[in-house]
This record gives C-alpha cells, structure tokens and sequence, in this order.
C-alpha cells in the first residue's frame, strides 16, 4: 500500500525533500544547498541544472534515510520559490542562461518605464500586481533582448519560460510535462487573474511569444509522471511557496490569514472566490485550489526585512551570538524605553512601498544599551507585520481575529506575544512550522486520494501555542505612536 507522500520544497537558497505519512506528519527530511550568483551587486542568479540536481539528491537522500522505498510514495507535490524565471532550450533541454532570481533588480529601469508610461492601473486590474522587478515579466524580457540568439529562437518556438516548478516539473518528467499552476502564474505578470489565462495584450507589451508559457492547470491534480529509482510515481501538486504556506496551515475560509516570518515576512489572507484590489497598495494573487473547484483569491502584503534583522544583530553588529539569545535579552526588560529600530535596509514594502527609505534608530537615551536595540529589532517585526494585518483589514473591511504563523522566526515566544499585543488578535502557532512543505503534500495527497479531503486536514498537526493579547488599549496605542513616529523620520531619511 503507498502510504507517503513527497513533497519538494524549492527555496531561495536550498532544496529539500520531505516525506509526510498518511496522517499528515513530517516523518523524514534532506536538504542540500545550492549557489548563488552576484555577477554585479544587485543581480542575483542561481544554476537551474544545479536545483534540479540538488532535488534529485534530497530525494534519493530522504528515501535511503527513512528506509521507505519509492514504491511506498503515493505522489509528489513541488512548492517553490516564486517569480524566479528560467528559460530554456526546448530541443537540448539546457538553459540558455542562468536563472533570474525573484531578489534580481536588474530589470528596476524597465519596471520603472512601466509606471512612467502609465501602464500600472491596466497591469494591476489584469493581474493583481504593481509593476516591478520582482515579478518574471521583465525578466523574460531581459534574456529575450540580451542573450545573443533568443529573441530569434522564442519567435521560432523553440525556447521555453518556466518558474522553477514548471522547471523541475519538465526535468523530473523526462520533458513530457510542460505545466504550472495559478498561483505561480498570477507572480509572472503575464497572467489575467479574472480571466484564468495567459494575458494576450500583456504578453505583447513585454514581447514574450505566448508558444514559451506553459500550460496552467489546477494546483492539485495531474502533472504527470516522475521517474524515481526506477518507480513511476505521479506528480499530483503544484504551488508557489506562500500560497502553499496558506494551504498547510489551512486557512481555507474566507478571511483566514497566514504569516510566514522567514528572512522577510510574507502575509497571506484568503478573500474567497473573487478578488480584492487593495486600496493600500497590497498584491492580489491566486490561492491554491483542487482540480474541479472554483478559483480563489489571495490579499499579499511583504516585509523585506523580518527575521533578517536578527541575523544584522549577529552578523553585523556583533551583539547576539545566535538568533534564540534575542528573545532572552528582550526579556530583561519590562518596555522598549522609547527605543524603535525601523530596519528599512533596502526601503519598505507594503503598505508603504517607499524605496527611498532607510533604516533608522530613534529614541536613544544615556540609559539606552544592548538589550534596547535587541528588543527594539525583535518588536520591529511585529510592527511591520502589524501594519500590513491593518492594511489588509481595511481592504476586506472588517477586523482581523487571528494570525496563524509558520516560519524560522516564529520560534520566538517573545515575538509572538508581541505580535498578539500589538495587533490585538490572537497568534496561533502549530506544531508543524513546515507549513510551505506541507501544503504541497496535503494538495498532492487530497489529488491521489491518500488524504480524504480539506475537513480531514485540519486534524493534522494541531496547534501547540496559542498566544492571546493582553496589552492594555492605552498601551497598546502608545507603541503604535512611537513606532509611527519612528517610521515618518526613517521615511524623511535620504
């Protein structure tokens, strides 16, 4: 009887494999890093042949481990890292480049000629989306007019464009299955969220061939076939990695909210079968859905720098050895002592999307010291993520209850009280923080039949913590104060 589910969870910076039972648990992991590129400063690159080898890797290292063999796997569910652009040759099957990672901001001046030619409002009411480098649209542009020859080629028909689920997908499948799903779709802007489809006119503004896009299809159903170890096991699910996360943790209501707090912190609210466009700027998505239901929509809102903050404490300040010490300093104390960190390194992100922006340490007294600053950075997570919650309620016009949480930094009980206090709802923290991981193989393991259905999911993997705020109002409104205060003279700062 095949009793497993694997799931690939394809991240920024490394690959992992997962097993997960016929209950939902994690029972076996292998992770295996790969390189990143800085040609110039601020592009980022990584090796697409060398993802995919590190996933065969982990998924080989990950059976032996556990001892479970390929004949026990029931499918296979990817998530990914999202708008990470690969293209490739369709008859060699290499890649005519390296890949562009999502972090790249070598296409920031064809964004910008975007906003400056008023294409933003017909972008962002076809896809959800503001015109950015982020996204995979510029970046396909970019390897079309820079890379000798691949203009030529895609016009022929004989180049591909995939992110990197679409990639692996192709290359696990002995290049028969070209697929994505709606969720990394809606992150290429290319992709009309109202309509379900490739966008004709937006592929004719960015000068991609549409022959290069692979087809879209449900994110649980059929992929096609992997070749593992000589087993052919289908591949039942696909997911970017945050629309995934909202899945795992199973928020599958209307209004249902998630935060990842990784390097940054990602927010994610379930709107239902038809999408918000925000007022305060946030980015409208597609949620992940099996094959026969209706479309859903997702509210996104980012932080660039979350748990990332921690490691400038250690990394470069020098004042914590590792990230669990922060949680110990910020208790020696009973309040910040007016100190705020608004770590705004590279500008902020939603809801103000000032990139001018710089971080700035304000309210420092004589009696101000290590702990203050530790402190003040933990409680600038919570603050920014607050301030998206905020965002985000006044688009769907009503008050947030609860925050289920996931991610590295999440671990920190400080932290978490924090976020209940000062956003005034409760934080719920399962015992399962593979929630990205876990979404793919509760999609995958509903599309094979392992798991019954959605209901059947939420007995797995019950919550451990549950955080409830405490913070009186007065308080509570006295921090958000400062912290506003802290935020209008790290936005004067040029």
């Amino acid at each position: 009887m095949k009793k497993y589910i694997l799931a690939l969870d394809e991240g920024t910076t490394s690959a992992r494999s997962i097993l997960f039972d016929a209950s939902g648990k994690a029972v076996c992991t292998s992770q295996k890093e790969f390189s990143q590129h800085y040609p110039p400063p601020v592009w980022v690159e990584q090796d697409a042949e060398e993802i995919f080898d590190a996933h065969c890797f982990t998924m080989r290292d990950c059976l032996e481990k556990s001892g479970i063999g390929p004949g026990m796997i029931a499918a296979i569910g990817v998530t990914n890292q999202r708008e990470t652009t690969v293209v490739w040759d369709k008859e060699t099957g290499r890649p005519v480049c390296p890949a562009i990672v999502w972090q790249c901001r070598r296409t920031a001046d064809e964004a910008k000629k975007l906003l400056d030619g008023g294409y933003e409002e017909m972008i962002r009411s076809k896809t959800g989306l503001i015109p950015d480098a982020y996204f995979s649209a510029t970046k396909i542009k970019w390897i079309l007019d820079n890379v000798p020859g691949a203009r030529e080629k895609a016009e022929a028909g004989k180049l591909l464009f995939g992110t990197v689920d679409t990639w692996l997908v192709w290359k696990l499948t002995g290049a028969k299955s070209f697929v994505t799903d709606p969720t990394n779709a809606s992150r290429t802007m290319l992709y009309n969220i109202n309509e379900n489809r490739w966008d004709e006119e937006l592929c004719r503004l960015f000068g991609v061939p549409q022959s290069m896009l692979p087809e879209v299809r449900p994110s649980g159903g059929e992929f096609g076939y992997a070749d593992l170890m000589g087993e052919r096991i289908p591949i039942t699910a696909i997911a970017g990695d945050q629309q995934a996360a909202l899945f795992g943790q199973k928020c599958f209501g209307e209004g249902d909210l998630k935060c990842t707090y990784g390097t940054g912190c990602f927010l994610l609210m379930n709107t239902g079968e038809k999408p918000v466009k925000s007022a305060n700027r946030l980015l409208t998505s597609v949620g992940a859905t099996l094959a026969g239901e209706k479309p859903q929509y997702v509210l996104e809102g980012s932080v660039f720098v979350g748990g990332a903050v921690i490691q400038w404490l250690r990394d470069s300040l020098g004042i914590i050895k590792n990230s669990a010490e922060s949680e110990e300093h910020a208790l020696r104390l009973s309040d910040n002592g007016g100190v705020y960190l608004v770590p705004a390194f590279s500008g902020l992100a939603a809801p103000y999307w000032d990139m001018a922006a710089r971080g700035t340490l304000v309210g420092l007294t004589r009696g101000a010291g290590r702990d203050h600053i530790i402190r003040a950075a933990l409680e600038s997570i919570a603050f920014q993520t607050g301030d998206v919650i905020r965002a985000m309620s006044e688009d769907v016009g009503k008050k947030i209850g609860e925050l289920k949480v996931d991610g590295g930094a999440s671990a920190n009980g400080f932290l978490m009280r924090f976020q209940a206090d000062i956003s005034a709802l409760k934080v719920i923290r399962p015992c399962l923080r593979e929630a990205t991981a876990a979404g793919a193989a509760y999609l995958a393991g509903i599309a094979c039949g392992l798991y019954p259905g959605r209901e059947a999911l939420k007995t797995f993997s019950p919550e451990c913590d549950v955080f409830e705020p405490e913070m009186p109002d007065t308080e509570r409104e006295r921090l958000l104060s400062g912290w506003n205060r802290a935020v209008r003279a790290c936005r004067a700062a040029e």
